[in-house]
């Protein structure tokens, strides 16, 4: 069977921002997503999101902008227990690390390496992430709030299709 996201095109709340391949900027709020398995969405719901211990881009919540992005994870896993977390995120201070190797690539929330960061931003087709998709590391998990839980959804009966750019999923029927 052949999953597919569901996704409304309600509107946003007041100053929130939708998907854009620029670069966030400090200070505003944007929707993001977060991949994760049924049963640690419900652990997200009841407890927040807590930091991870490392990633590339070492501690913090990862998220992206881009559902396509977040509706791939967790990778390996089946597809029927898989959710995404759509979130509202004040980034805060942004820093763009946009190389392997860039010299706050795991240090940008930290004083002690120079100027402080809220949020790291991986820029899409930068040569970090294998997908070629923007990626974003949250430092403190009260900068995130959750709006809703995406599921699979199966309901279109013919062939469907993701429109980013306006969360609408799109049937055609063949």
């Amino acid at each position: 069977m052949q999953y597919q996201w569901a996704e409304d095109d309600g509107g946003l709340p007041y100053g929130v921002t939708q998907l854009g391949l620029s670069q966030p900027v400090s200070g505003k709020r944007y929707v993001m997503y977060h991949g994760t398995t049924r049963q640690a969405a419900q652990s997200i719901q009841a407890t927040s999101f807590c930091r991870s211990t490392d990633g590339m881009l070492g501690p913090g919540v990862y998220l992206s902008r881009d559902l396509a992005k977040a509706s791939r994870y967790p990778i390996r896993h089946p597809e029927y227990d898989r959710v995404v977390i759509k979130v509202v995120v004040n980034v805060g201070r942004v820093i763009a690390i946009n190389c392997q190797g860039h010299p706050r690539q795991k240090t940008w929330h930290d004083s002690r390496y120079g100027e402080v960061f809220d949020t790291a931003w991986v820029p899409p087709n930068c040569g970090m992430v294998p997908s070629g998709l923007e990626e974003d590391c949250v430092w403190d998990p009260s900068r995130i709030n959750i709006i809703k839980i995406i599921q699979w959804w199966t309901g279109c009966g013919g062939y469907c299709s993701l429109w980013r750019c306006c969360n609408l999923i799109v049937c055609s029927f063949r």
